[in-house]
């Protein structure tokens, strides 16, 4: 384990604007004064047009950086059922998503700096080729200038740096890993980490020394620059205060991962 001490700035982002017509997913509020960046739900897994705007004019006025949270086209299941959908498909897919969330951006005087694939969809590009290719080329449509969030390791991260895409590796304040770096599938024993100083101490090895104990013991490096704090559960805002509160009384820098 490294026992590098300086610290680069870290970004706290979260999953947000995941409502649909009147039914509504978390406090995006409250988290938009917590983190720096909001991943923005933009109608496959959760999302309608009202809700994006919304959270895109909150982020605006928080002056929170904005991704687009894509996601298979899955909104009975909110995005957690792996799909498999051609790869041509999928690319038209994520084009649609981030061009509708882009032109609402846009009238809220701010933009999208990036791409954060939600839930299955996340988790395939781990390793699916076909589908890590489609969310890559997608991104070489929409000019190449906005950034993919990834979990390291992940072929998507990998296929998107051989493109020039810029990338942004993720890590996750509340989640269990494996030694080889995945996370422990969840309903599995240490899945979820929920006491909050177990979180911080989480989050502040990942800023100081880069990486993660994973649930057996060992030490998984991670090298990601940005922190994912779930805002949908319950105490999540209590837990991402305090995690934030944390890093700042460490003295270390928060800030967008993405220009």
């Amino acid at each position: 384990m490294s026992t590098a001490t300086t610290a680069a700035p870290i970004d706290l982002n979260a999953d947000l604007g995941e409502g649909l017509g009147a039914w509504s997913m978390g406090d995006d509020q409250a988290m938009l004064q917590v983190v720096t960046t909001a991943n923005v739900a933009c109608g496959g897994h959760a999302g309608d047009p009202g809700t994006m705007r919304r959270c895109a004019a909150m982020a605006a006025a928080a002056d929170v950086a904005i991704t687009a949270h894509v996601s298979y086209p899955d909104l009975a299941g909110f995005g957690r059922r792996f799909l498999d959908i051609s790869a041509d498909d999928l690319r038209n897919l994520v084009l649609v998503q981030v061009g509708a969330l882009q032109a609402i951006a846009r009238a809220e005087g701010t933009r999208v700096r990036g791409v954060k694939p939600h839930g299955a969809l996340y988790n395939a590009l781990a390793h699916h080729e076909a589908q890590a290719g489609a969310v890559v080329a997608a991104l070489a449509d929409l000019g190449g200038q906005l950034a993919l969030v990834a979990a390291p390791g992940s072929v998507a991260a990998r296929r998107a740096q051989e493109e020039g895409i810029p990338v942004v590796l993720e890590a996750f304040a509340d989640r269990g890993y494996r030694s080889d770096g995945t996370l422990v599938p969840r309903g599995e024993p240490g899945a979820l980490l929920t006491d909050t100083s177990q979180v911080l101490e989480r989050v502040l090895g990942i800023a100081r020394e880069h990486g993660v104990r994973a649930v057996d013991g060992s030490w998984v490096r991670l090298g990601a620059r940005s922190v994912c704090l779930h805002g949908d559960t319950p105490g999540a805002v209590e837990l991402a205060r305090a995690v934030r509160s944390g890093l700042e009384d460490a003295g270390i820098p928060l800030g967008p991962a993405i220009p």
